[in-house]
């Protein structure tokens, strides 16, 4: 990472400090999207599931315990 940022500053386009040339843009779009394929990858964790149903069953209304809601977490904060 350095090296990019030695080479961006050398590569920087005129009348823009610290811009990024066309090459290096790519290069750090080409790692993000590896990174974050990786992540999509690896899809929605079951519990991250269960949450969803459950708000799609409620309508989407948010509960306050005052008012008779849950606080169903198993003992998790």
């Amino acid at each position: 990472m350095n090296d990019l940022k030695s080479q961006a500053s050398r590569t920087a386009v005129p009348g823009k400090p610290g811009g990024l040339n066309a090459e290096i843009q790519s290069r750090i779009g080409h790692q993000l999207r590896a990174m974050y394929d990786d992540v999509v990858r690896q899809g929605v964790p079951d519990r991250f599931a269960e949450l969803i149903k459950k708000l799609d069953a409620q309508g989407g209304a948010p509960q306050d315990n005052a008012n008779g809601g849950s606080n169903d977490n198993n003992g998790r904060d």
